[in-house]
């Protein structure tokens, strides 16, 4: 459970480092992000912060996790083509589309808090995140765009297609923000928010 003071702090900082990227479309998106249930969605049905606000909680998890990363690979590698702003937007946004994914379990007694939602363009997350900024006018980079699809890496492929196989490896050896976020991501799902 995360205290309401907390949410209200979180939620300041979060579009103080969306804005702070002065990316077109901007604004739109972060009055879409109130207008849904972001802020205070949960971020899983059961397992990572599967709770009210752990949907931004997570993102700014994973953006704090992914700026560790960048800081230290900075030091050993200094032309990392890789910017902060990049890193706000893909680590802040990549599960935008669990906004519209979870609704509470009126089953109390049951293991899984909140139930999945299959209503709302059933595609992969990933994809549907990216879609969603775009619909929102967001002006997003290549790699940004690679990163949010790809931020789940092979979890997110059927292991039969080799052409999706195929995009993701050329993604993952392209893009150093794949990584980052890949990496950022798991580290705040399984090593901070067990």
């Amino acid at each position: 459970m995360i205290s309401d003071k907390r949410l209200t702090e979180t939620k300041k900082t979060f579009c103080q480092i969306l804005r702070s990227t002065n990316r077109m479309g901007i604004e739109r998106v972060v009055t879409e992000l109130e207008k849904s249930a972001f802020f205070t969605a949960p971020a899983s049905r059961r397992d990572h912060m599967a709770c009210e606000g752990g949907l931004m909680q997570h993102s700014m998890n994973v953006y704090r996790m992914a700026m560790l990363i960048v800081k230290d690979l900075r030091l050993l590698r200094t032309d990392l083509p890789v910017s902060d702003d990049s890193i706000a937007i893909a680590a802040l946004l990549h599960d935008v589309c669990k906004s519209t994914r979870y609704s509470a379990n009126p089953d109390t007694t049951a293991k899984e808090k909140y139930l999945k939602s299959h209503s709302h363009l059933p595609i992969g997350h990933g994809e549907k995140s990216v879609i969603m900024l775009l619909r929102m006018g967001l002006q997003l980079t290549d790699d940004e765009i690679l990163a949010i699809r790809w931020h789940m890496s092979p979890w997110d492929l059927p292991l039969t297609n080799a052409e999706l196989s195929e995009d993701y490896r050329q993604a993952e050896n392209t893009c150093p923000l794949v990584a980052i976020i890949q990496a950022a991501d798991k580290l705040a799902a399984k090593a901070l928010e067990i």
